[in-house]
């Protein structure tokens, strides 16, 4: 099984569309994707992509969603159970640890998060912590991330894939800012 991973789309698809598009001949297997996971920030983004690419698609809201409710799902897989979830809630901008441990609560092997904008594929307490960082607006300098998940009874594999490597875009050019910019651009963590 092959799962494409996104996050934090708020509302600009073009270049989730291109990402798609060039990652399905790229999979780890060589197969075509089995379904979607939206990790939220404009969760009905979520439907438009999954009408459009005709695959199931998951996702949870996200802390830009109407209500900023916390919300999880639990995904069965050959593999395990994943958890897709926004990560807010969790604190996810400073560690994975509460992410990890709801996951081993719902007896998931996988966690899959957003909500900081910055890709991140590491183990925390035995589960894979997966945030595929965002397309739209990245906070890690590059021009966006997704990622892939293939599964199967034997293990888990992926990783992270960049928008400049994929598609073959020049690097944006980032401004630097203060202590200002930065609570301006990132006030959700204080």
């Amino acid at each position: 099984m092959n799962i494409f991973v996104i996050s934090d789309t708020h509302g600009h698809l073009e270049k989730t569309y291109e990402m798609f598009q060039k990652l399905s001949s790229m999979t780890p297997d060589g197969k075509p994707f089995d379904r979607i996971i939206h990790c939220g920030d404009h969760d009905r983004d979520a439907r438009s992509i999954g009408d459009y690419l005709g695959l199931p698609t998951i996702a949870v809201p996200g802390n830009c969603d109407f209500g900023g409710r916390e919300d999880f799902q639990v995904v069965r897989t050959e593999f395990g159970n994943i958890l897709v979830t926004h990560g807010h809630f969790q604190k996810v901008d400073w560690d994975t640890h509460l992410l990890a441990y709801l996951a081993q609560e719902n007896d998931c092997r996988i966690a899959c998060f957003g909500h900081t904008h910055r890709p991140y594929f590491q183990k925390d307490g035995g589960v894979l912590c997966v945030n595929p960082g965002s397309l739209t607006s990245p906070r890690d300098g590059t021009l966006g991330s997704c990622a892939i998940l293939t599964l199967d009874q034997r293990g888990a594999d992926g990783g992270i894939y960049y928008y400049e490597h994929v598609v073959g875009s020049k690097k944006k050019k980032t401004s630097r800012g203060g202590f200002l910019r930065g609570m301006v651009n990132y006030s959700d963590r204080f």
